[in-house]
């Protein structure tokens, strides 16, 4: 038998939730960043979910259990996938403003994963930019919001803190041990 030339990762789950206090009536666009190495072969690589509210039941958590579902292959780890998101949802006019830009990589180690991803927005830098984007309703967001997951320009772009979103992975490998990558043990029968 030949040896592999390319590994695969499978990778599912979902935008389980988020925590956006002081905010409703929110939605969720993702989209992975991978390295030019990586190609997908399944699935979908940006999707956007439906808009969901905070319930009686739990009047903090935003509840999406939106689905991810990607599989892609690789002859190289360098520029393993990454998953963006972008939260949005209506300002005091009614316009869809941005309620919060993240990141994370996929897990190495397959097996189940919950992350838990601290999400931020980017702030004007002077009052007069502040007031004039509250009064036009147009604040400040990323044209591309998969710049969150590349380090070039971010040392000088001002961000604040603003909720929690919180993803579950499923992630499966295929011969990444034969090709000589090890990235640890499973916690069950989930590579192969």
């Amino acid at each position: 038998m030949a040896a592999p030339s390319v590994f695969l990762l499978a990778v599912s789950g979902e935008i389980e939730s988020g925590e956006f206090p002081g905010f409703d009536d929110l939605y969720c666009k993702f989209s992975f960043v991978y390295g030019q190495d990586w190609v997908p072969t399944a699935g979908l690589e940006e999707g956007i979910s439906q808009i969901t509210s905070k319930s009686s039941v739990s009047p903090t958590t935003l509840v999406w259990n939106f689905p991810i579902d990607i599989t892609f292959k690789s002859t190289n780890p360098f520029g393993w996938p990454q998953i963006v998101l972008s939260v949005y949802g209506p300002d005091f006019f009614g316009h869809d403003v941005v309620r919060g830009y993240g990141a994370v990589h996929v897990p190495f180690v397959p097996g189940r994963h919950k992350r838990t991803i601290a999400m931020f927005v980017p702030e004007s830098t002077s009052r007069l930019q502040q007031l004039t984007s509250w009064f036009t309703g147009r604040r400040p967001e990323f044209t591309d919001p998969k710049v969150v997951a590349q380090g070039e320009g971010r040392e000088v772009t001002r961000v604040r803190s603003q909720g929690f979103v919180t993803v579950s992975f499923n992630v499966v490998t295929k011969d990444l041990h034969r090709l000589g990558y090890d990235v640890g043990t499973a916690e069950g029968p989930h590579s192969f």
